[in-house]
């Protein structure tokens, strides 16, 4: 499963920004004493960044191209709690992971806010709105995953999977879906193609490891989600049907290679108000499709001021 780490990406977009915010960075503290960093810069409308992952920390989103986005919006990066140089927490559920953005959200003095999620990050995301409608302005889903591990796209894996290792599929269905993607991605990291289900290219991963490596770096909230799944069930859930009742804008960027989160799971979700875009990539557009995708981002904003 390892081979399925996710990535997420939340924006949060404003029209208007406390002087006091700008260029900012630090920590801030939230309502059960967790450390939470973040950062603020470039200038526009606001932007929220959560890291996916599960665990995932900020610079390589920020360093590889997120920052093309500062130019005409204000982007807020932030470590989740147990990720990137945040503090550990006893609790990583999913209900804090929200009031942790709402409480950055506050923090920062903001309002309406949009709020752009990667991979894993858009089961926070849709959360946020569904509990915050108040202020969500509209939802940027980039790549996302609001059924973490579903079966629909684990047999993609699968049958993409032995498409790399020339291995014939076979018919694999229910509790051996796991099991037997687990197979073939020791298979395909022995092979050292394992990092096919992110990008095509290795050199993209070799720019994110040495970023990653750069800063001070924890794990513990993508370990306790991976690790244990009966403590933390609601990250397993499909909230997929729970879209039907999100009534905000909402751009969902989608990659037609996408092997990560699945080339059809984005076909589940069913906003009201939803614009889809699929860039003919992979599951790390927003690097190696920056320009479509910073353009993509900045478009559905602008029109929506």
């Amino acid at each position: 499963m390892k081979t399925m780490f996710l990535l997420l990406v939340l924006f949060v977009s404003l029209t208007f920004v406390p002087a006091q915010t700008r260029g900012s960075e630090g920590f801030f503290e939230t309502s059960d004493h967790i450390q939470l960093k973040y950062k603020v810069s470039g200038t526009g409308e606001t932007c929220i960044y959560v890291p996916g992952g599960p665990g995932q920390g900020y610079p390589s989103f920020e360093l590889m191209g997120g920052n093309k986005l500062e130019k005409n919006m204000q982007m807020v990066y932030m470590d989740q709690r147990g990720s990137g140089e945040s503090g550990k927490s006893d609790d990583y559920h999913l209900d804090k992971m929200v009031q942790d953005v709402e409480e950055l959200r506050q923090h920062l003095k903001l309002d309406k806010v949009f709020l752009l999620a990667h991979s894993f990050g858009g089961i926070i995301a849709v959360n946020y709105a569904k509990k915050y409608p108040q202020h969500t302005r509209g939802l940027i889903l980039a790549n996302v995953t609001l059924h973490f591990l579903n079966d629909e796209s684990v047999k993609e894996q699968i049958d993409y999977g032995n498409s790399l290792l020339q291995t014939k599929s076979k018919t694999v269905s229910g509790d051996s879906l796991a099991s037997e993607l687990s197979k073939i991605s020791s298979a395909l990291r022995k092979k050292r193609i394992g990092y096919k289900f992110l990008t095509e290219d290795i050199e993209t991963i070799k720019k994110m490891d040495t970023i990653d490596a750069l800063h001070p770096r924890i794990i513990d909230f993508g370990m306790a989600v991976i690790s244990k799944p009966k403590e933390y069930p609601e990250y397993y859930a499909d909230y997929a049907p729970m879209t039907k009742n999100i009534d905000v804008p909402v751009l969902i960027i989608t990659g037609k290679k996408d092997k990560a989160v699945g080339t059809q799971h984005y076909k589940t979700f069913q906003f009201p108000k939803q614009r889809v875009v699929a860039i003919n990539g992979g599951h790390l557009l927003y690097y190696e499709k920056n320009k479509e995708f910073v353009d993509t981002v900045s478009g559905f904003v602008k029109n929506l001021k």
